[in-house]
């Protein structure tokens, strides 16, 4: 028999918990996630994009497999206003290289999206290595960096390099390379890598700094050379060719990812949620293998792991954007 006491403490308890406001201890599934990148489908970057959200499906974050949607453009910025505007359930998420998060705050002084506020991070996918090739434009003597800096120095007029747009990690590495070489390397802006690739292969411009997974096909194809790789280590996928750094310019080294981000009022056991999703589809074998065709390196970050990472990027780049003295005017 309960006791006139208990009776009235747990009547007080159970009219206490019925007042809280109901929070859910999940957030339901979205049907269908849709996935916009800013960038020329086809590229290293669409193909991870593609192949993880494909394996979206049936998780806690997706009903069906995410639909990854281009919207190529201004070094990506196009998608991610298109993220910044879209709802804000978590049924639109964007991929996009660091670049676009952590160096675009050096650049616009009237950039449409803040990074660290209308964001949040769901996980990174992929380590990009990028290189510097070479079309038929430069004489199959230039075996390397230097040699690629020495013919620039001897063809003033035909020294260039393309890049997948202008403010991005590549075209940064160009104008390191020409700034700690006193040597005045134009630099000529793209709408993703595979127009660009396009040109060196066909002539139209010497050389190209853009993801070396861009790159590979022709590399082993014949129809370009890969001179260097920005990488802390050689890529398993050209071991054949040495890093910026063993050729004497360890200032060259990047290593930048590809990830997802979601709006910054999505749910956060959705964020969760998301973030195993991305987990999980980095351990298919299927989505592995797809990586490594296009030269990506599978890498997966905890929420706050890739936070972090954004804002030691951001803060990295800032002095080098300052010193190359590029902005969105100039």
């Amino acid at each position: 028999m309960i006791d006139r006491r208990q009776f009235v403490q747990g009547s007080i308890a159970a009219a206490a918990l019925a007042a809280l406001p109901h929070t859910p201890a999940f957030a339901q599934a979205i049907e269908q996630v849709k996935v916009l990148y800013g960038f020329p489908a086809g590229s290293a970057g669409d193909i991870a994009a593609r192949r993880v959200a494909d394996r979206f499906a049936g998780t806690a974050f997706s009903k069906a497999g995410g639909v990854v949607e281009t919207r190529a453009g201004a070094g990506g910025r196009i998608a991610l206003d298109g993220l910044k505007a879209g709802p804000q359930d978590g049924s639109v998420i964007a991929h996009t290289p660091f670049s676009a998060l952590s160096l675009y705050p050096h650049i616009y002084a009237k950039l449409s999206y803040d990074p660290f506020k209308d964001f949040v991070c769901l996980g990174t996918t992929s380590l990009i290595h990028h290189g510097l090739c070479v079309g038929p434009a430069v004489p199959e003597s230039v075996k390397d960096v230097r040699g690629f800096v020495a013919w620039c120095k001897a063809n003033p007029d035909k020294a260039n390099y393309g890049s997948p747009a202008a403010g991005s990690t590549p075209h940064f590495i160009g104008a390191l390379l020409g700034l700690n070489t006193s040597t005045d390397i134009k630099h000529v802006p793209y709408r993703g890598s595979i127009p660009g690739i396009t040109d060196v292969v066909g002539g139209q411009v010497p050389a190209m700094i853009c993801p070396h997974g861009d790159q590979i096909a022709n590399h082993k194809a014949g129809k370009l050379r890969i001179l260097a790789t920005s990488g802390k280590t050689r890529s398993p996928f050209v071991p054949d060719v040495a890093t910026f750094a063993e050729q004497g310019m360890p200032e060259l080294t990047v290593e930048e990812w590809f990830g997802y981000v979601g709006p910054s009022k999505m749910p956060p056991a959705l964020v969760t949620a998301a973030n195993q999703a991305i987990a999980a589809a980095l351990k298919d074998a299927g989505v592995l293998t797809a990586l490594q065709t296009v030269g990506l390196i599978p890498l997966a970050m905890t929420t706050a792991e890739m936070t972090a990472s954004m804002k030691a990027e951001h803060d990295r780049w800032g002095p080098l954007i300052k010193r190359i003295g590029f902005t969105a005017e100039s």
